[in-house]
Formats: C-alpha cells, structure tokens, sequence
C-alpha cells in the first residue's frame, strides 16, 4: 500500500475481549499488581511477556530506549542485567533515572513504570551471568552492545572465539556484566475496553492516583488509570 496513512488507519487496537478487572480487588503496591497482571499475561499465552521497552537519557538529555527481558521483581523493585560498557550501562551511570514500559496487547494493557536505577554490585552482576545460557554468556563476552557492526563475519568470528572460551572454562566471567535494580516511584497500569455500541465520547477515562475508595491501595505514588474507548452509533 502507497498510503501510510491509509494503511494506519485500517489497522484494527484495542479489539478484545479483554479480561475483567475489579477495580475493588487492587494490591497495596505496584509490584504486587504488576505480578498479578504477569501472571494473566502468562495464562493467556501472551508472547514475552517479560519484555520491557528500558528508557533511559544521554549526556545531551535526549531519550533513548531498547527492549530488555525483565529478570526479576522483589517488592517494587524490578531487575534487569546489562553490561555497564553498552549505551544504557553508560547512561544510567551517569544519570540513574529510568522507565519501563510493558504492553501487553492481546489483554488490551499497559504498564508504565518510572524509577531510580541502582547498580546491585559485582556479586549480583557475577550471579547474574553464570545463571545465562552459554550463548548469552557468549554474546556478553564479544562485548558489542550498542556498537556499530561493520561485517557480521566480524561478530560470528568473536562468537565462535567466545563459544570456545566457555567450552574450555565454562566458569568464564566477565567483570563488566551487572544486575540492576530499578525501584519504583511512580507506577501507571492501562487498561483498555474493546470499542463498545454505546454512544460516548471517543476516547474517556477515569484516573485515581494515592488511593481508591475500598481498594486498599496505599502506595504513594501508585496511579492507576482505566481508559475506556467508545465509538458513536451513527
């Protein structure tokens, strides 16, 4: 199709049917929802649910982002692993601040997370990497990331000399991987509605942020929002 525009607007969001949710039902904490969500995530056979979109800003203040695997979630503290030399290491280093984003479209939801980032220190970072696959672990070792490949002979080349790295001392490590920790200070759960045949307006929402009346929810800086899409009958 020569029309992007055309070809956009003929793409189908927020179809459904999504799963219910009661509002009345939440946890006292982001992390506690979030793991909830995930575990709907996984009973619906959503693809990667545990990929993330990981913001972060450069030394300019300009944002940049890339796709992580989230590695683990302990209170309001989500884990992710990277090695500090790449883009988002460097970045983070010098300004700690981040977000997540996960989108899960088969459940119509989104969550948004913003946080500090907090480098967990050699032990977890050397933890981390033994618990990777051999491959992982060889393609942390080429020590690439964020790099510009000139000749993909060049990486095959430095994965075959890593694989045999790990093949001769599988206990190989590489003191520049690390385990980071993002702690949550403000948390945003979406939640779509399929288009229904009631008249309304276009797009409508209702947002509670600290608390819900008869949730429970206590978390300071725990903002949940519901969006719900209408369309008009003509």
């Amino acid at each position: 199709m020569n029309n992007p525009k055309a070809l956009l607007r003929s793409l189908k969001s927020l179809s459904g049917p999504f799963p219910p949710f009661d509002v009345s039902l939440l946890p006292k904490s982001p992390g506690e929802l979030f793991l909830e969500w995930l575990n709907l995530a996984v009973e619906n056979d959503v693809k990667e649910p545990h990929a993330m979109t990981l913001s972060t800003v450069d030394a300019d203040g300009c944002p940049d982002a890339r796709v992580l695997i989230l590695k683990n979630v302990e209170g309001d503290t989500f884990y992710f692993a990277s090695s500090f030399e790449s883009r988002k290491g460097r970045q983070l280093k010098r300004n700690p601040k981040a977000a997540l984003t996960f989108y899960w479209p088969q459940l119509g939801r989104q969550i948004r997370l913003r946080g500090t980032v907090r480098d967990m220190g050699d032990e977890a970072g050397v933890a981390d990497f033994r618990r990777r696959s051999a491959e992982a672990r060889a393609v942390a070792l080429t020590g690439n990331q964020s790099r510009e490949l000139v000749r993909e002979e060049e990486l095959e080349h430095s994965l075959a000399e890593q694989r045999e790295r790990i093949g001769r001392n599988p206990d190989l490590i590489t003191s520049n991987w690390r385990l980071y920790g993002m702690n949550v200070e403000d948390a945003e759960f979406w939640q779509g509605i399929q288009a229904g045949s009631i008249p309304g307006f276009n797009i409508t929402g209702a947002k509670g942020i600290g608390s819900i009346a008869g949730s429970g929810l206590e978390h300071p800086c725990f903002r949940f929002f519901i969006f719900k899409k209408w369309r008009t009958i003509p």
